[in-house]
């Protein structure tokens, strides 16, 4: 196994594949290579009929803390079409959890931030441990959300609710999340992937071509405006990133300082 391979595990747990998000060290961060080894992992459970569901967890006491903001200087200096080209490797990743044609469940232990939170939107069952939280706090850095995060809150979430989690960037308990129906359990800490796996083995007794015909069912009716929102979003990032606003909020992540982010140019 390669290092990249270590990147994300996949384990069959009876019918269930459990996909891990694998560097425990650095709360699961993500990078490219993360995303192109989970979608191989993904295109092997789509061809495997022993398989009727995804769990996706994170090692350790984390999900996913997102992507490395450290990485996004280096990517900032680079042309806009290369930036908006690195963008497509998450958004390539998220539209197939998304619109995957077997069950994806997420097990989500201490929290899931930035691009991890989008991996837990786009799956369609969501198992949360009591005080873990979600974050978008894409706007702390001078930022705007990629991965599909604006859309999935848009379209998931009463407008107010999706403007406190985008606007303030806080980190929300997932017990708001339940409350607004977007996580299904709230479980006991320590617990998330075997209750997940208690639910995949579940769905594995049903009819399963059943569960992905009423999945196809259920995406269809958002899923022209949620890929034009990648289309928005990998725009606006990737123009962000290229701005003052995010080279002062990235310089003061380094520096461990509150940012004092520029007035807005006028014409």
């Amino acid at each position: 196994m390669s290092v990249t391979d270590e990147l994300v595990l996949a384990e069959q747990r009876g019918a269930t594949c459990v996909l891990t998000l694998n560097q425990p060290g650095k709360r699961n961060a993500l990078i490219t290579e993360t995303y192109q080894v989970m979608s191989a992992h993904l295109d092997r459970v789509l061809d495997d009929p022993q398989v009727a569901n995804v769990v996706l967890t994170g090692a350790g006491d984390f999900f996913c803390s997102g992507g490395d903001l450290l990485s996004l200087e280096t990517r900032a200096a680079l042309p806009l079409a290369e930036r908006e080209e690195r963008i497509e490797h998450l958004h390539a990743l998220v539209r197939k959890l998304k619109f995957f044609p077997k069950p994806v469940i997420a097990a989500i232990e201490g929290g899931a931030a930035g691009a991890g939170a989008s991996l837990v939107f786009a799956a369609d069952l969501v198992l949360a441990a009591e005080g873990s939280y979600i974050s978008l706090a894409y706007v702390k850095a001078g930022l705007v959300p990629d991965g599909g995060g604006s859309g999935f809150l848009a379209l998931s979430l009463p407008h107010q609710l999706a403007a406190e989690i985008a606007l303030l960037g806080g980190r929300l308990p997932v017990e708001r999340f339940a409350a607004a129906g977007v996580v299904n359990r709230v479980v006991q800490p320590g617990s998330a992937l075997t209750e997940a796996l208690a639910l995949g083995a579940s769905l594995a007794e049903g009819a399963r071509e059943a569960q992905a015909t009423i999945l196809t069912l259920l995406d269809a009716p958002h899923r022209e405006a949620f890929e034009q929102q990648l289309e928005r979003e990998k725009r606006a990032i990737s123009l962000a990133l290229g701005g003052a606003e995010a080279a002062e909020g990235i310089a003061a992540f380094k520096q461990k300082r509150a940012p004092c982010f520029p007035l807005p140019a006028t014409e």
